[in-house]
């Protein structure tokens, strides 16, 4: 018995027994309003703080009602115009103490462009501590001595990152595998050069050749990205899976798309089954991540530098292209219900405050606070009252694929004019043989049991569907040309306005 593994995995039992912050028992409202208290006292000296007057909001008895009085909800731009434009120059105490030497590039799959999202060292030491929690997590899971002490491979942007005068810009998993703790080290792979490769298909290469020395048990990263290393490994090594170069792999790490579109492929990769743990590491902090087996949520992260607020993702604060309205309905974390779609704010440790990250929730668990990501707020089809959501277009795609019995890698959909009225038309990526017309028709077929809104405006609104089946290729040679290949970056579900252009012309150049 591998002496390593046996010492590493009996801490990590050991750690596991003492509760965090008595999180067994923990009251996710008195969590919260702890949280906010932290925040704001930390912050209170800055410009932002100043502005809004922090040092008043703390005084009164309810410090939550007071700051969503005084601090209006932003979205990226309102922030990033009034506020964070001052920390990419340089200036200190703007929004959170200090200067911010990391800004993390989000991966832009909502507008034309990346954002710049501010990465603070209160921020990274949040990520490192739930990634412990997480860790610790695994003593509920029935792994051997022996999978302590294997590899864990992390796929993601370099960490040889661009300097800009007063700041490091790049990947945040770049930035957080720049910063990882030392005693890690000795998990950590492809290891420090390889992770350095900002050319992401030189940095392939050298996995796949030195992929055969490592003893792998985790592997974690975007699945697009991770299925097309394994792929290229497999046949590097004319090997059948995955498994035959790395026989102790257990568990993969995923996060930031659904995973189910993904899944048949991923597993005809595979020898033999693994564990699936999702996280929800956004570029604004970790969210969320599981923490148990058998379940598909994840659990908040209450009590470590994030505050939660929820808006009911509907029409009355949303418009029809996604938009936050004035003066949004919020709730905390002890007015939500489950099963019902909300966008979240935070306000975190990394100067954001009542900030939309963009995403869409639903909480399948309220008593453990644990949730299901559902989508984007503009990654919905709503050109004509259907509200159709990324849950929605994942479950067609994926209840295609299951009655063909093949594999469709990527997706996206456009809400376009069709004669006097609208239509859909769905691009899907796969290397196997698929009828379009079979696929539209099954794909409607679909979206009408799952989506009664969308049953309703096929018959008045909604004239046409459109499919194109093209290569899986087509789509990360797009991304490539756009400079999103590899990291965290992902193809839009809803593809709109520029990008739909874009891809548009791109796929034209194709048929020439």
């Amino acid at each position: 018995m591998p002496i390593l593994g046996s010492i590493v995995k009996r801490a990590i039992e050991l750690r596991s027994k003492i509760p965090i912050d008595s999180k067994n028992s923990i009251n996710a409202e008195k969590a919260q309003r702890k949280e906010l208290k932290k925040l704001l006292k930390k912050a209170y000296y800055t410009t932002f703080g100043e502005h809004y007057q922090f040092i008043d909001i703390l005084k009164e008895k309810d410090i939550i009602s007071a700051f969503k009085q005084k601090v209006p909800v932003h979205n990226y731009n309102s922030i990033f115009s009034k506020w964070w434009y001052r920390t990419i120059n340089g200036e200190a105490y703007v929004c959170w103490p200090g200067k911010v030497k990391y800004f993390a590039l989000s991966s832009g799959t909502s507008e034309a462009s990346s954002k710049y999202i501010p990465v603070t060292s209160d921020m990274l030491k949040a990520i490192k501590k739930t990634s412990i929690r997480q860790i610790i997590s695994l003593a509920k899971y029935d792994f051997p001595n022996e999978f302590y002490e294997k590899g864990i491979l992390m796929l993601g942007g370099s960490t040889h990152l661009q300097y800009n005068g007063t700041y490091y810009e790049g990947d945040l998993s770049g930035i957080t595998a720049g910063n990882i703790p030392f005693w890690f080290e000795h998990f950590y792979k492809p290891g420090k050069r390889i992770s350095k490769e900002r050319d992401w298909t030189t940095k392939l290469e050298e996995i796949v050749k030195d992929a055969r020395k490592w003893d792998i048990g985790v592997i974690v990263g975007v699945p697009a990205w991770l299925q097309i290393l394994m792929e290229k490994i497999i046949e590097y090594y004319q090997v059948e899976t995955i498994h035959d170069i790395w026989p102790n792999l257990s568990i993969y790490v995923h996060g930031g798309v659904s995973f189910e579109p993904y899944k048949k492929g991923f597993e005809k990769l595979l020898g033999h089954p693994i564990t699936y743990m999702e996280t929800y590491l956004a570029s604004e902090g970790f969210l969320a991540y599981q923490s148990r087996p058998n379940t598909n949520s994840m659990q908040l992260v209450l009590d470590n530098g994030l505050f939660f607020e929820f808006v009911p993702f509907n029409e009355e604060n949303f418009d029809d292209e996604g938009n936050l309205l004035c003066n949004p309905k919020t709730l905390t974390i002890g007015e939500i219900e489950e099963n019902k779609e909300y966008a979240l704010l935070i306000s975190s440790s990394a100067g954001a405050w009542r900030y939309l990250i963009g995403d869409t929730i639903k909480f399948t668990n309220k008593k453990l606070s644990e949730i299901v990501i559902t989508g984007r707020t503009k990654h919905f089809l709503n050109i004509c009252g259907e509200h159709l959501s990324q849950e929605n277009m994942n479950m067609a795609v994926k209840m295609l694929g299951d009655e063909l019995n093949v594999e469709i890698k990527e997706f996206t959909v456009a809400g376009i004019k069709y004669d006097t009225m609208f239509a859909h038309k769905w691009y899907i990526g796969t290397d196997d043989y698929i009828d379009a017309t079979f696929a539209k028709n099954k794909i409607d077929q679909y979206l009408k049991k799952l989506n009664d809104d969308y049953r309703v405006e096929r018959i008045a609104a909604i004239k046409e569907i459109f499919v194109e089946i093209l290569p899986s290729h087509t789509f990360y040679d797009w991304m490539k040309i756009q400079g999103k290949e590899g990291g965290q970056n992902k193809f839009p579900r809803v593809i709109k306005n520029e990008k739909l252009k874009s891809w548009s012309d791109y796929l034209k150049t194709l048929k020439q």
